[in-house]
């Protein structure tokens, strides 16, 4: 199963559990501040994203989409 996911960087707090909880580890934290003074989490290799979610349920913010396909 293949996942896309996006990320909300202006409602992401940085909090990394999604870096934490990714079993792809392609969740990172940028290196730039959100307007709210924030580093956001970004999405690098979406080609390994399974589209598991565990991303998702773990954003306290609600600020991950996630998309699955079975392609």
């Amino acid at each position: 199963m293949k996942g896309k996911i996006t990320i909300d960087k202006e409602l992401c707090k940085g909090c990394s559990f999604c870096v934490i909880t990714c079993p792809q580890k392609i969740i990172f934290l940028d290196d730039k501040f959100n307007q709210s003074g924030y580093l956001p989490a970004c999405a690098g290799s979406m080609d390994k994203c399974t589209g598991c979610a565990l991303c998702a349920e773990m954003c306290p913010e609600i600020a991950i989409k996630v998309w699955r396909s079975k392609k």
